[in-house]
């Protein structure tokens, strides 16, 4: 007998899946390279996207930095920058985009993630994720967007699923 949560699951696999090779395109069409900044979804963008045959050209990686001592060390964010807005914040999420983009020079753009997929989240945090997109434009990096998005799912699997296919989807509109 399958699970409800199964066929959920199942579902989300086969979104993923479908954004991960529409954002595949975009990058080759506009030739464009992507690296990723991933905290609570563990490099599941990336993964996701790296399942896509020839992506390799356009795919630079993703730098899974789920702990705030990692996106200090890796991403050099100020610790003082987390302790005044939190991990899970925009102003983080923007930290970790252009940290990730000024780390990987073949990269043209980057995606950030950050949230509280649960359990033990403050109340107004709980399913709530943060994704910064940046560009490099000659020597500096551009925001284009930062967007929260609360998520609708309430297990914790699920969530990490509709988060980084919120973070392919809103990588697609940075590029189309």
């Amino acid at each position: 007998m399958i699970s409800l949560n199964a066929v959920v699951s199942k579902d989300m696999e086969l979104d993923l899946k479908g954004a991960a090779e529409q954002l595949a395109e975009a990058l080759r069409l506009q030739d464009c390279r992507i690296v990723f900044a991933e905290s609570c979804t563990a490099g599941l963008v990336s993964a996701t996207l790296a399942r896509v045959p020839g992506v390799s050209k356009w795919h630079c990686g993703s730098a899974v930095v789920y702990r705030e001592t990692t996106k200090t060390a890796w991403l050099a964010i100020p610790p003082e920058m987390i302790a005044k807005h939190g991990a899970v914040s925009a102003e983080v999420a923007q930290l970790m985009a252009a940290g990730v983009l000024q780390f990987t020079p073949e990269a043209d753009i980057s995606a950030a993630i950050t949230g509280h997929l649960g359990p033990d989240a403050p109340a107004e945090l709980d399913g709530v994720v943060f994704i910064a997109l940046a560009r490099r434009e000659e020597s500096s990096v551009v925001f284009s967007a930062v967007e929260r998005v609360k998520l609708n799912s309430s297990d914790r699997m699920d969530r990490q699923h509709e988060a980084a296919l919120a973070v392919l989807e809103n990588s697609i509109k940075s590029i189309s």
